[in-house]
């Protein structure tokens, strides 16, 4: 006897090919990568729309601001509401949101825009969950860990993008361009993507309420989250000040030289597959515990890339790509191990992980800022080694009960 068309639905399928693992990581990059526009074009978007000097930090943190507020509410709806459909909408609303954005005239139209900007780009976060979902156990890590390079990919390649094509052309091309990839990538998603109707009965105020029992119950999220806080604070403290510091007197870069410098960054989305497969064959404290060491010794190695030599440029490059490789390993098996709490969880759980440690990358972009203009590159590094120092210590603490995949 055939299933019924409502029963089909229901049924997510059990098996992810590579294909579809590429193309569930090409999305998440695509849609990452909005996220991030705003950073190289903060000061000809302030020029040109008026901002005051005081204002212009309004271009990243009311991204930042969308972003969390997403991953709160409306991740979890991934857990109660058709995903495929989820998607679509969410996508569709960052085009409408892009292009608001190249056309806005005014700060506040600009700042509505990248509010929206990143409440839609929580379209990634239930990308990640989904495909999971399509894993089976034995490879769930390793699919993770694809599709994660993807958007560490997005990440990472977004800054450089948005500088080389605004040098080109103009900020508002960069929106426009991105806008159209957005509805190209709707309409192959629309056709690829399966259907996924979760088993969720809750009601929407029933679905928050339940976030905060995982938050409060959930001892392997919340260490994971608490861990991944360190280390993406260290991430964005470090991605916060290193272009002031190569725009210094000391280097001189121009913006497609940072540009440059922020592409080596791009090789630590290599170590997502590699955390995967670690996690995936229980080694997921051996991975965490490298992942973390390389965090502190990024910073170690920093320390003294401050002169301006090249030989300072290639510890700084060096320091840049051991860095992305810890926050990418430790990122990738801290995902693979809250899956693993509950199946039915998993938008929730993921919500709640990536909503702390996003919290700890703005406390990280915030301190870095001060500490930069308070005490140099010196004072820096020295306060960017105690965010990975802070999750080793914690991770130290973990009892033998607690197993983290």
């Amino acid at each position: 006897m055939s299933l019924s068309a409502t029963t089909r639905e229901a049924v997510a399928p059990q098996s992810i090919s590579p294909l579809m693992t590429f193309l569930f990581a090409a999305a998440c990059g695509l849609v990452a990568a909005n996220l991030y526009y705003g950073q190289p074009l903060a000061g000809p978007i302030s020029a040109s729309l008026g901002f005051s000097p005081a204002a212009t930090g309004l271009i990243v943190t009311l991204t930042q601001i969308g972003y969390g507020l997403g991953l709160l509410l409306i991740v979890p709806l991934g857990d109660l509401l058709e995903n495929r459909k989820l998607v679509l909408t969410l996508i569709a609303v960052s085009a409408l949101a892009l292009i608001g954005a190249g056309l806005a005239s005014t700060p506040m139209m600009f700042l509505a825009a990248s509010l929206c900007i990143g409440l839609a780009s929580v379209a990634v976060q239930v990308l990640v969950p989904f495909a999971a979902n399509m894993a089976p156990d034995a490879t769930r890590g390793r699919v993770v860990g694809n599709v994660m390079s993807g958007l560490l990919c997005g990440i990472m390649l977004a800054r450089p993008f948005a500088s080389f094509l605004a040098e080109a052309t103009s900020w508002h091309t960069v929106y426009f361009v991105t806008a159209a990839i957005m509805v190209l990538l709707v309409a192959i998603l629309r056709v690829k993507l399966p259907v996924r109707v979760p088993h969720t009965k809750l009601s929407y105020g029933e679905l928050l309420a339940s976030m905060a029992h995982l938050a409060l119950h959930s001892r392997v999220l919340q260490r994971r989250a608490l861990y991944q806080a360190g280390m993406f604070g260290a991430f964005s403290l470090f991605w916060t000040t290193t272009p002031l510091l190569l725009a210094g007197p000391e280097f001189g870069l121009t913006q497609n030289g940072i540009a440059l410098f922020a592409l080596a960054g791009a090789a630590g989305a290599i170590a997502s597959p590699i955390a995967g497969r670690l996690a995936d064959r229980g080694l997921t404290k051996i991975a965490s515990t490298l992942a973390m060491l390389l965090g502190m010794a990024a910073f170690l190695i920093g320390h003294f890339a401050a002169d301006g030599s090249m030989a300072a440029l290639l510890l700084l490059t060096a320091a840049a790509i051991l860095l992305d490789f810890g926050v990418t390993t430790n990122l990738v098996v801290g995902q693979r191990a809250i899956y693993a709490i509950s199946p039915e969880h998993r938008s929730r759980l993921n919500g709640l992980f990536m909503a702390t440690f996003f919290a700890g990358g703005a406390f990280g972009s915030a301190i870095g800022g001060w500490a930069f203009a308070t005490g140099g590159w010196a004072m820096t590094a020295w306060i960017g080694l105690c965010f990975p120092t802070f999750a080793f210590l914690l991770f130290l603490t973990e009892g033998r009960q607690l197993k983290a995949a």
